[in-house]
């Protein structure tokens, strides 16, 4: 049974706060082992990508089968259902509705001293893709980390995904061939990590990494970051509902075990001003648990993660939302936009009691890539944005350095910086250019 706080009580600051910072999953210590493969693939390049995929994902693979080739993409579709791969059309076409609406603009003005003065954008020129295998193999993942990409005009997108026991799941094949990808390799872990970052015979480097992993591949965008960019180190998945009374308490337990289902790390809380309404939902919760094909990593997740935190009033939640800063946000409540112009932190908000969060993770839109662990406070989800750079543009006459020249080198002379203020005088003493 999750646990239950009631902010009326004694003691609620001190629960919340054990509540806000328990530890959700072991940090396994693979830092050293990392390093090693990284070190190993920078050294041997494909013969090591081939030992350590064999030896981990027993895929049988040769320097030569490293990457699948357009023949086999082009296949997987035959081997996908119907239903799901019209789904992933209309999947695909909604994301990049959405992504295209935020590419920036770029900006030129002439200020009043006459100086031009703006910015451009341009797009990373390689991504490359880490999409994990097994279990954790999940299409709209490959959407909702390629689509974004292309958006933003990157020229090369690489995607590398184990092929555990020499197989990949057909339908990332086929949601990678929506996305526009046609370089995938086979092989993953921190070894895929490390032949992306530095290169390899068969893999050119790129300049940024993005996709989840398990704790290796984490630990080795951690080890790779500065050599290339990286989209972040994700952690267990969370969801906060805020729900009114007069919702469903069967709709609200489905919402809550949407999350809890993906790992026994991942939380889920609810928070409410209805006692009777917290206990019903406590109870589908229950009953929901036992028709879940993942029973046991829901119901590890619940019990040991979960929360149900009663409040005297809703107008109290928007302050227990920002404390937890959580990845998903559900406002199910008659008037969730009155909450919503109150909350500052989260990674995505669904509002309203027809929007469940499973909506954002696949067919909506919006990218379901988002910040954990409490980091959407300083951080927000993917978008078109980290797949461009923008770069400052700057032009001065004569008449612009003349007049806040001296400035500037006055500046430079209180930093000690004697060639920078000789840089701008230069400029004002010959003001000809010659």
């Amino acid at each position: 049974m999750a646990r239950r706080l009631d902010s009326r009580a004694p003691g609620f600051a001190a629960q919340f706060d054990a509540l806000l910072n328990a530890k959700r999953e072991e940090e396994e210590d693979v830092a050293q082992a990392v390093r090693a493969i990284i070190a190993d693939v920078r050294a041997r390049g494909d013969a090591a990508l081939v030992e350590l995929s064999n030896r981990f994902d027993k895929a049988g693979l040769t320097a030569a089968t490293l990457r699948l080739p357009q023949a086999d993409i082009d296949a997987a579709e035959a081997h996908c259902g119907k239903d799901a791969l019209a789904a992933l059309d209309v999947a695909a076409n909604r994301i990049e509705t959405y992504h295209r609406r935020q590419l920036p603009q770029n900006a030129w003005f002439t200020d009043e001293i006459g100086a031009g003065l703006g910015w451009r954008w341009t797009p990373l020129d390689s991504v490359g893709l880490y999409v994990p295998g097994g279990t954790a193999s999940y299409p709209s993942s490959v959407l909702m980390n390629a689509v974004p990409a292309r958006v933003a005009g990157v020229g090369r997108v690489v995607m590398v995904t184990p092929a555990s026991g020499g197989k990949i799941n057909p339908l990332v094949l086929a949601a990678a061939k929506r996305a526009g990808i046609g370089e995938i390799y086979r092989v993953g872990g921190a070894q895929a990590v490390a032949a992306l970052a530095y290169g390899t015979a068969s893999i050119a480097p790129v300049d940024k990494i993005v996709g989840p992993g398990n704790a290796y591949v984490a630990a080795a965008k951690r080890e790779v970051f500065g050599k290339v960019g990286i989209d972040s180190v994700a952690g267990p998945s969370e969801i906060l509902v805020v729900a009114d009374g007069a919702n469903n308490p069967d709709w609200i337990a489905a919402d809550l075990l949407s999350q809890a289902e993906h790992d026994p790390s991942s939380q889920s809380i609810l928070i409410t001003d209805d006692a009777a309404f917290a206990d019903k939902v406590a109870t589908s919760v229950e009953a929901a648990l036992k028709l879940l094909p993942r029973q046991a990593i829901a119901r590890a997740s619940w019990t040991a993660n979960g929360a149900i935190v009663l409040v005297a009033n809703l107008d109290d939640a928007p302050a227990l939302v920002d404390a937890i800063a959580p990845e998903h946000l559900e406002i199910a409540t008659a008037e969730p936009d009155r909450l919503l112009g109150r909350v500052r932190h989260a990674g995505a908000i669904f509002l309203g009691r027809h929007t469940p969060e499973a909506m954002g993770d696949y067919i909506a839109g919006p990218n379901h890539v988002l910040p954990t662990s409490r980091t959407a406070r300083f951080s927000s989800g993917l978008s078109v944005l980290d797949f461009l750079k923008r770069t400052t543009l700057l032009r001065c006459g004569p008449d612009a350095v003349a007049a806040i020249g001296p400035d500037a080198i006055a500046l430079a002379e209180a930093e000690g910086l004697d060639a920078h203020a000789r840089s701008i005088a230069a400029r004002l003493n010959t003001r000809d250019g010659r």
